[in-house]
C-alpha cells in the first residue's frame, strides 16, 4: 500500500506545506521482542497503518543511545540506536520500508543538551583545561557560593548544578542529568552538524528540532527579570519556571545564524525541518525562526496544546502568527508526547468520539502543516497512571497537582482480544489504559463510523481540496462556540468552514454562508439553509463560495 501523491497543481508550493505529519513515540508504539518497550521493528511493522491513515511524514521521537532518564531526550550517542529500540540495521530497514510506501521519515534532534554520561560531558567535567572543557556552560559560584544567576529549570528548581570535580556550576535547562551545551563554541556547532549529516546520509528526510530556541545562552549570564505575562502554555501554574521572563537563558539572537547553517545542510539533502518553540512569545519566535526561507521550514508551539478550547483562542493564535510571519510556515498541533490527550484536555472527563472528528476537521482546515499524535486518530483519552507506576520525572516532581506526561504516553492499543491490547507480550513499561482497549485499532476497523475511519476519510478528502492545503485564511465573527473560517486560493472557489466546538446543538446566522454550495465527503453533520446554519454538537459544515 502506498499513499496517494499530493496534488501539485502549483509546482511552486513546497511539498511539505501540503503534507501531514504523524508522530510516533517509539516506547509506546509496538513492542516486537517482549521487553515491554516499543522498538524500531515495531514501527516498521505498522508503517502500512500510518500510510493507510493518509500521513506523509512520520516523526519518530528519540531512539538514540541514552540512559533514559528523560526517555531518550537525554542523548549519550547521537549516531547510534539504543539497544532497547534495535540496531542501525533496523533503522535502515525502517527507512527502506517507509520509502517503499511513499512515507518520509523525520527524526528528533535534541541539540541543546546531552546526557551526563555522554563522552563529551565526561571529558568536559574532568578538568578546567581539557579539550572539551568549554563545550558545556560552566560558571564559578558567586562569592557566597550561590549559582551565578537566578535561571530556573523547566523541570523544577535552579538550572545550575554544582560539580565537585571542577568546583563549578553547570547549566541544565531540564533535568540535572541533562547538561546544556555551549553553542558559543564553534566546535560544538560543527559537531552537531556532523551528527546531522550522519543521519541525512542514511536517508532521513527531515528533522524535528527539540527545544530549538534553547541552543544559546547569554554569555554574560545575566539574571532573568520577573515576567509580567505568565507563560501557562509551556508550563503549568504550579511550576515557578513560568514566573520568569526567559530573555537570557533561551531564544537568544545568535540562534538565527545557527538555524541558517542547519538549513544549508538540510538543503544539501533536500530534507525538511520543524522546530519546537517553547517561549514567552512563542508565536513571534515561530514567525522569526521560519522567516525568509533560510532557517526552519516550519515551527510549532504549545499554543494549541493548552486546555483553552474556544473559537476565540484558536482564531487568535492563527491570526497572530499570520500577522507576524514573513513567508514562514506553522505546523498546528493539538496533541503530542508532552501534553495531555486532546480528547480529555478539550473534552473533559467523558468525551464523545464526535469531538475527535470535529477537532481533526478543524485542525486540517487551518493554514499550516498538521501534526497528528499517535492514538489521537483512535480518540484515545488521557490515561490515569497511579503515582506508584509513574515514570516521568517531571510528573514525579510536581505530583499531585501536575501528574506529568505519562498519561499521554501509554501504549497504543492495537488488538482488543489479546493481552496488553497487542502492544507487547511482556509487561508494558506503562500500563495499557483499560478504557483504551475498547478503542483499539482492531475494534475501530470493524466500525464504519469509528474515529479511525473518520480520520482516514477526512485526510483523504482534504487532499482533494488545494484551498485547504495552500489557500490563505480568513476568520469571521461568530458567537462562541462557533468558529468560522474561509480558505482562498487563486483559480479555485473559496472554501467556507463552520465548526461547532461545543457539546450542544447551535443554530445561527452566518452571512458568509448565503449562496454557498455544500461540500460533502467529509462525514461531519451540519446543514445550511440560506444563511441559517444548523450544527449538532461537535458538528461542522463545509461549502464553496464565490
Amino acid at each position: 500500500m502506498s499513499t496517494q501523491p499530493i496534488p501539485q497543481s502549483d509546482q511552486s508550493t513546497p511539498w511539505w506545506r501540503e503534507a501531514i505529519i504523524y508522530q510516533v513515540y517509539p516506547r509506546s508504539f509496538l513492542d516486537t521482542n517482549g521487553d515491554g518497550i516499543g522498538d524500531l521493528p515495531g514501527i516498521t511493522a505498522k508503517l502500512d497503518y500510518i500510510a493507510a491513515l493518509g500521513a506523509d511524514i512520520v516523526w519518530i521521537s528519540p531512539f538514540f543511545t541514552s540512559p533514559m532518564k528523560d526517555f531518550g531526550y537525554d542523548v549519550a550517542d547521537y549516531c547510534d540506536v539504543d539497544p532497547m529500540f534495535g540496531t542501525l540495521a533496523d533503522f535502515d530497514a525502517l527507512i527502506a520500508r517507509a520509502h517503499q510506501l511513499g512515507l518520509k521519515i523525520m527524526i528528533d534532534q535534541v541539540l541543546s543538551h546531552t546526557a551526563e554520561v555522554h563522552p563529551w560531558f565526561v571529558e568536559s567535567r574532568s578538568s578546567r583545561d581539557n579539550p572539551k572543557a568549554d563545550w558545556y556552560v560552566w560558571s564559578d559560584p558567586l562569592p557566597d557560593g550561590n549559582p551565578p544567576n537566578n535561571w530556573l529549570s523547566v523541570f523544577g528548581g535552579s538550572s545550575w548544578q554544582w560539580d565537585s570535580r571542577r568546583k563549578q556550576y553547570y547549566l541544565h535547562n531540564f533535568l540535572v542529568s541533562q547538561p546544556d551545551l555551549n553553542f558559543h563554541h564553534p566546535e560544538v556547532r560543527q559537531a552537531h552538524l556532523d551528527n546531522l549529516r550522519f543521519w541525512l546520509a542514511r536517508g532521513v528526510d527531515g528533522v524535528r528540532m527539540d527545544a530549538c530556541n534553547f541552543h544559546f545562552h547569554d554569555p554574560e549570564l545575566r539574571s532573568n527579570p520577573a515576567t509580567l505575562n505568565r507563560d501557562t502554555a509551556t508550563v503549568s501554574d504550579v511550576n515557578p519556571y513560568g514566573m520568569q521572563a526567559h530573555i537570557y537563558d533561551k531564544t537568544r539572537p545568535e540562534n538565527l545564524a545557527y538555524l541558517q547553517q542547519i538549513r544549508t545542510l538540510l538543503n544539501e539533502f533536500g530534507a525538511v525541518s520543524i522546530g519546537e518553540v517553547g517561549a514567552d512569545d512563542a508565536l513571534g519566535v515561530m514567525a522569526e525562526y521560519t522567516a525568509d526561507g533560510d532557517k526552519l521550514h516550519m515551527a510549532y508551539s504549545f499554543n494549541l496544546l493548552t486546555p483553552q478550547f474556544s473559537a476565540a483562542h484558536i482564531r487568535s493564535q492563527v491570526e497572530q502568527f499570520e500577522a507576524r510571519v514573513k513567508g514562514g510556515w506553522a505546523s498546528w498541533s493539538v496533541g503530542n508526547h508532552d501534553s495531555a490527550r486532546v480528547m480529555t484536555r478539550w473534552g473533559g472527563a467523558d468525551p464523545t468520539p464526535a469531538l475527535a472528528k470535529l477537532v481533526l476537521a478543524m485542525q486540517l482546515s487551518l493554514k499550516g502543516t498538521p501534526c497528528l499524535y499517535q492514538g489521537d486518530e483512535l480518540a484515545l483519552t488521557e490515561a490515569d497512571v497511579p503515582f506508584e507506576l509513574l515514570q516521568d520525572p517531571y510528573g514525579i516532581t510536581f505530583w499531585p497537582e501536575f501528574k506529568g506526561r505519562d498519561g499521554c504516553r501509554t501504549p497504543m492499543p492495537w488488538t482488543s482480544a489479546v493481552p496488553n491490547a497487542g502492544f507487547t507480550s511482556g509487561t508494558p513499561w506503562l500500563p495499557v489504559a483499560p478504557e483504551h482497549i475498547a478503542r483499539a485499532a482492531s475494534v475501530q476497523e470493524e466500525q464504519a463510523d469509528s474515529p479511525l475511519h473518520a480520520a482516514r476519510r477526512l485526510i483523504a478528502w482534504r487532499r482533494q481540496l488545494p484551498q485547504l492545503t495552500r489557500g490563505e485564511i480568513t476568520f469571521f465573527d461568530a458567537p462562541e462556540p462557533v468558529l468560522v473560517l474561509r480558505r482562498d486560493l487563486a483559480g479555485h472557489p473559496g472554501v467556507l468552514a463552520i465548526f461547532n466546538l461545543g457539546p450542544a446543538p447551535v443554530v445561527l446566522d452566518v452571512p458568509q454562508a448565503a449562496g454557498a454550495r455544500a461540500l460533502d465527503g467529509h462525514g461531519l453533520p451540519g446543514s445550511v439553509d440560506g444563511s441559517k446554519v444548523s450544527l449538532p454538537a461537535y458538528g461542522a459544515w463545509f461549502g464553496t463560495v464565490a
